[in-house]
């Protein structure tokens, strides 16, 4: 077994180990740090893809940004006991109805997969910084200098909607 194979095995696992421990989680806050660990074990795979653009970015935007604003507004509801909504049976058997419907499904996709299929990817450049920036600045310059045109004025209409009279 390869390196990558065990590397593959060991985030696959931790990934799936914590998206349940972040189900099943009785308090909000450590779902949240659970789905923190997801997020880092995602960067992993995204490393074993030679992406490392994407996996720095998924750190950054997901584990760092969007995990403290979930945690922010956890802890601003101020989430107990007396809080929580009675528990409905009937929501609950329907969720684990269409979560086992789509087991089925992706079971069902990875059997019909042949073993071609299955070998793995050959590592390329594709997801490299320096290749991304290249065709982003060659082939996709124009809508990339519109995007930034159209982000630029959104932070200005924000400024202008949160400026004081």
């Amino acid at each position: 077994m390869s390196i990558t194979t065990l590397a593959f095995i060991l985030l696959s696992v931790m990934a799936i180990g914590s998206a349940v421990m972040m189900i099943i989680s009785k308090s909000p806050v450590h779902s949240v740090l659970w789905l923190i660990v997801v997020f880092f074990a995602i960067s992993g795979h995204y490393v074993l893809l030679n992406a490392q653009f994407l996996a720095i970015v998924n750190i950054i935007v997901y584990a760092g940004a969007i995990m403290v604003l979930f945690l922010f507004v956890v802890m601003l509801m101020n989430l107990n006991a007396e809080t929580e909504p009675i528990k409905n049976y009937r929501l609950q058997l329907i969720g684990i109805v269409s979560g086992g419907s789509l087991l089925l499904v992706l079971l069902s996709a990875l059997m019909r997969a042949g073993q071609q299929q299955l070998v793995e990817m050959k590592v390329g450049d594709a997801g490299l910084i320096n290749v991304l920036g290249k065709t982003l600045f060659t082939n996709y310059v124009l809508p990339f200098e519109i995007s930034s045109v159209l982000f630029l004025s959104a932070m200005i209409g924000a400024v202008v909607i949160g400026k004081k009279d």
